[in-house]
């Protein structure tokens, strides 16, 4: 049996037994979790309505099919009706599936169980109080994600590794809609579970081979002071996770936190790229970082000459020297008067970069474990194109936010094949070297003149959406699978 292929959930495990202040019928606790871990699972799903529910109920959860991807199952539970449904609704699944009850409908449910069927009950005991082994009991909905973990290793090879996941419902969103989060995949020997902080850590990790994190998602403040490592404070959950995996070294960290903290300081990084001119070679195009001043003040008197010093010349971008996490890591400002540096609210300690003129063209770079993948997308235009734009507001200083667009030119003047690949991928091993990362991502701009190679960002764990899922996911769980299997050689 290549595990579980179908889940359905009875109303009676999603509907809470009180009403909201006007009335209205609600979910019950942890009920969003499980419909954002489900919604994506490459599984059948499927809720069950009973013939007595209040119009407002069946409402409800016509509402969570819609928005989740559940079929309706509209019958009085009977193995025949249920058995002939699924077969209308899934096609052959076998008896490959599923099902979640509530305790009180337990009779029912072992006339299923009885016909070859999974069951799962939902109850405040949390105890199998039957042998079968294809019953078992839940406290919570967020214990079915690892129920469902647990069901599928014992009828998985044992080669298959669990991966627990753990970023912002938004990115999850993104990266499973792209079939990248799958709760079990046969063919890849992977099965994927999001974890949940509101249960035990250490539980889970009982059924985890791999963690894949973005903690940078989950970073309430950051202090670069330290000439270590900076002091950074997650939220709850996440410390309690990077705090639970230091007492289990056998769980594999893709990537260890501590890895990841040079992506988070842009002087750190900015230092780093210092070193790309050892790739470089005589006749050939070079690779390097932009020129860069750190400032802690901006009414700096010698400030004009030390950007001169650091070859700083105008335009610059003034950048934050946090570079993620917080909100304020994506406060920007292009200036184009040496005058304005002193009122700029980009936040200190900042570094200011020359301004590469090119093109309007970005190079976005993905370093999957050993696979680099790039795409070409539009840019901020050049400066000369910026002065135009902003003569009417007396060349004030651009203040921007990163996460947002800004102005882009109509067309690109430099074509994918400017780029040198050959240079480029030899960059990206190096920082995948330096860095011992396995997920990062990294952009490239060719200044024009010059054609030098500018690497002007280096970020941890990217969407890589640009590149086509049915290359992208299967490289994504390809570098996870290599890094268990370096992991356990070391």
């Amino acid at each position: 049996m290549d595990g579980l292929r179908g889940i359905i959930l009875d109303s009676s495990v999603l509907l809470a037994e009180d009403c909201d202040s006007n009335g209205a019928p609600t979910l019950r606790p942890a009920a969003d979790f499980l419909f954002r871990a489900l919604h994506y699972s490459q599984l059948h799903k499927g809720i069950l309505f009973g013939h007595d529910l209040s119009i407002d109920k069946v409402n409800l959860l016509k509402k969570m099919c819609e928005l989740y991807s559940f079929n309706c199952l509209k019958l009085n539970i009977s193995v025949v009706d249920i058995v002939s449904e699924i077969a209308v609704a899934w096609g052959d699944v076998g008896k490959s599936i599923l099902f979640v009850l509530s305790s009180h409908q337990m009779d029912s449910g072992l006339k299923l169980c009885d016909h070859g069927f999974f069951l799962s009950i939902l109850d405040d005991v949390g105890e199998d109080s039957y042998k079968n082994p294809k019953v078992h009991h839940i406290k919570t909905l967020e214990e079915l994600p690892l129920s469902l973990c647990r069901l599928n290793r014992k009828v998985a090879s044992d080669k298959v590794l669990t991966v627990g996941y753990s970023m912002k419902h938004s990115r999850q969103a993104d990266f499973a809609k792209r079939g990248a989060f799958p709760l079990y995949s046969a063919q890849y020997e992977l099965i994927f579970l999001p974890l949940s902080y509101e249960m035990s850590i250490p539980l889970q990790l009982q059924e985890i081979d791999i963690i894949l994190h973005k903690a940078t998602d989950n970073i309430v403040s950051v202090e670069l002071n330290s000439s270590i490592s900076p002091k950074i404070t997650f939220t709850n959950g996440m410390e309690e996770l990077r705090r639970t995996l230091e007492d289990h070294p056998q769980c594999c960290v893709i990537d260890p936190f501590d890895k990841i903290y040079p992506v988070l300081d842009r002087l750190k990084i900015q230092y780093l790229l210092l070193g790309l001119k050892d790739l470089n070679k005589e006749g050939c195009s070079k690779i390097r970082g932009p020129h860069f001043l750190k400032v802690d003040k901006y009414n700096d008197l010698n400030l004009t000459e030390k950007l001169l010093e650091a070859k700083v010349s105008l335009p610059s971008i003034v950048k934050p020297q946090v570079a993620c996490g917080v909100s304020s890591a994506h406060s920007m400002a292009i200036v184009f008067r040496f005058e304005d540096y002193k009122d700029l609210e980009v936040p200190l300690p900042a570094i200011i970069q020359e301004y590469i003129d090119h093109s309007s063209t970005i190079f976005k770079f993905y370093v999957l474990g050993e696979q680099i993948f790039h795409a070409v997308k539009k840019s901020i235009p050049n400066g000369d194109v910026l002065v135009q734009l902003l003569n009417g507001n007396e060349l004030k200083p651009l203040v921007f936010d990163s996460l947002k667009s800004l102005p882009t030119s109509e067309k690109n003047e430099i074509g994918d094949a400017a780029v040198d690949l050959e240079l480029v991928k030899n960059a990206a091993n190096w920082l995948r070297r330096k860095l011992d990362l396995t997920i990062f991502g990294f952009d490239v701009v060719i200044q024009e003149g010059t054609g030098d190679h500018v690497i002007v960002d280096v970020n941890y764990l990217p969407s890589f959406k640009e590149v086509p899922d049915d290359i992208a996911i299967p490289a994504f769980w390809e570098a996870i699978k290599n890094k268990f299997k370096e992991r356990q050689h070391v």
